[in-house]
Formats: structure tokens, sequence, C-alpha cells
């Protein structure tokens, strides 16, 4: 493990030196920029950080991540967990409050099987523990296809309307076009990485029954992505968790409501400061 940073690393506030800080972890195919809403009604005297993930937003491509950690050209999630401990490693940080939606969850159970001295608490939003079935296997696996193929994002881009809820396309359309700017700033290559490192990812539900920490698991109540049985899942298997349904939102609970995912982060930020005191 390198002690140099390996992602780009936005610093929504600076916190106090004894403090946890809350690291959110973004999901596909967009970066930091989901996290613009709620990071603002975080309280405590924490830091709130937000890294760009492999080859998205401002960090360098995955296969650059991957030989600054020494790690084979593979996509993995593995490699995207690595690199989130070495930059948070690179800052100072050996302990945090790690939260992820969709693929940022998927790395945050990548970091509970790699770093899980690192992980003080957890919050798993819109994403699920299992493994992909062959069906959404062979879709992601064609959207690599053509994303490389074409060299183009038009694969992803439905994702703008797709990733909301049946609300939020309604009563909130701009949000819609929020997104489309986000995913039409990625890399091309950066997306297939991810898309492929999603795809083979193992199921890590035993890594939810082996963590003892502060745990919350978030769902929009119209998510079709991870609907809630993902969800109650993953909170079956944890042993000190909150499990939070979302109302009027989607597969994006961060960009639809977020003042209740704010408010269920500081209950997640509450609880692992009271454990720490």
């Amino acid at each position: 493990m390198t002690d140099t940073a390996v992602l780009a690393l936005h610093v929504y506030r600076d916190g106090a030196p004894a403090s946890l800080p809350i690291v959110l972890l973004h999901g596909f195919p967009l970066d930091h920029r989901m996290w613009d809403d709620v990071a603002p009604m975080l309280a405590g005297p924490g830091a709130v950080l937000a890294p760009d993930l492999p080859g998205l937003g401002a960090s360098p491509s995955a296969e650059a991540c991957g030989a600054a950690l020494g790690r084979d050209d593979e996509p993995s999630l593995e490699t995207s967990a690595d690199a989130v401990a070495a930059t948070l490693h690179a800052r100072g940080i050996d302990r945090a409050i790690v939260v992820g939606l969709s693929m940022g969850g998927y790395v945050a159970l990548a970091m509970l099987e790699r770093h899980q001295g690192l992980v003080a608490g957890v919050g798993l939003l819109d994403t699920r523990s299992e493994a992909d079935d062959e069906s959404v296997v062979s879709h992601r696996l064609q959207i690599v296809s053509t994303v490389m193929l074409e060299h183009s994002l038009d694969a992803v881009a439905g994702m703008r309307t797709t990733l909301l809820g049946a609300t939020s396309q309604v009563t909130r359309p701009e949000l819609a076009g929020r997104l489309g700017e986000w995913i039409a700033d990625q890399v091309p290559t950066g997306v297939a990485w991810s898309e492929l490192a999603m795809a083979t990812r193992p199921d890590r539900t035993e890594m939810l029954r082996a963590f003892t920490g502060p745990a919350l698991v978030m769902v929009g109540e119209e998510d079709t992505a991870a609907p809630f049985p993902a969800a109650r899942q993953m909170a079956e298997a944890l042993r000190d968790v909150e499990l939070v349904v979302v109302p009027q939102a989607g597969h994006l609970t961060a960009i639809e409501n977020p003042a209740s995912v704010a408010a269920g982060l500081n209950r997640l930020m509450a609880r692992c400061a009271a454990l720490v005191r």
C-alpha cells in the first residue's frame, strides 16, 4: 500500500483533528458532485470528504490508480477500495465513517473486506451486498462493449432519468438535466472500467455479518435498481443498524431527497461519535 494519495479528493469541510471524518463514495456513472446537496447539511466536527473513484471525475485513470497501488490492470472494486484507503492514509486518516451509494456502496463493502480497521461506521445507500445475477452481468458487459467500441457515453446517457424515481421524474425534471451534465463530463474508459468492475464483484454479505460497528442502510421508496428487499437483506446481516426508507425517491436518494439522507447520516455520525468518547 502506498502512502501517496491515489484519488482526487474533494474536501467539503475540514474537521477537528480528534473527530471522525465521513467519507462519501459516489455512484455510477457520476463523481463526487452527487453529494453537493447532502454535504452542507452534515453536522458535527468531523471532516466531510468525497473522492472521485478511479477513472471518474478528476481522478487519474483506473489503470494509473492500479499501477500506483501495485495492482494489475484487471478492473475490480478491490482496486477502488485500496485507492480510497491509500488516499485517506495519505491525508493522515486511519479511521473514518465510510458511506457509499450504489457503486459507492460496493466499494464500501470491499473496504470492509480489505480495510476493516479503517471503517468505524458504514452507510450503505441504494446498493446491495450480493453479486449480480446473469442477466445484470450480461447487461453490464454489453454496456462495456458499446462504450469502448463507440468511445462515447451514449450507452449510459439514459441513466440521467432511469436512476431517478417516478416522483422525481415528474416533479423535479431539472434533476435529469443536472445528471446528464455530470454523466457527460466522464471519460468513456473510466465508465467502462467501473461497469466491468461492478460486473465481476463477489457476494459480500458475509462482510456485513462480521462488522460490529454502527451501520445505516437507506433505500429510496421508488428505487428499482436496488429495491427494498436488497436493503432489508443487508440490514438483517448487520448487528447495529438503522434501516431507513426514503420517501418519494428512486436510486439516487442523495440527489432526490438530500435532507432525508443528511438526517440519516447525522444520526450515524452521532452513533459513531458516542463510541469513541
